[in-house]
């Protein structure tokens, strides 16, 4: 069984970076979608970024596109999120999961429960 582990996250000024790892045990992460999900204070849980193992494809949901790269290292088992250009909206743990199936992210989608494996998460405050 796949387990996640996040770091990297801190207090950054706006305009600010950061970048997140997420250390996978386990499986390689090359048969997995790895997805980066995030909640803020007050607010629901909310699917950002995705990796796709099995397919090879990358998404983004559009409050982070043009800002947030996702990447994968395969002989580290880890995958990164890098965050320019933050802002105070983007204040909230972050946390990254997988569904242990091995099921793509066309199959997942950023449905929360269709991710049954999750890491503790990290907090990303971005404040001035």
């Amino acid at each position: 069984q796949v387990q996640l582990v996040e770091s990297g996250g801190g207090l950054v000024q706006p305009g600010g970076s950061l970048r997140l790892s997420c250390v996978a045990s386990g499986p390689t992460i090359d048969y997995y979608a790895i997805a980066w999900f995030r909640q803020a204070p007050g607010k629901e849980r909310e699917g950002i970024s995705c990796i796709s193992g099995s397919d090879e494809k990358i998404y983004y949901a559009d409050s982070v596109k043009g800002r947030f790269t996702i990447s994968a290292d395969s002989a580290e088992n880890t995958v990164y999120l890098q965050m320019d250009s933050l802002k105070p909206e983007d204040t909230a743990v972050y946390y990254c999961a997988t569904d242990s199936r091995g099921l793509p992210f066309v199959a997942l989608g950023w449905r929360e429960n269709e991710y049954d494996v999750w890491g503790q998460g990290t907090q990303v405050t971005v404040s001035s």
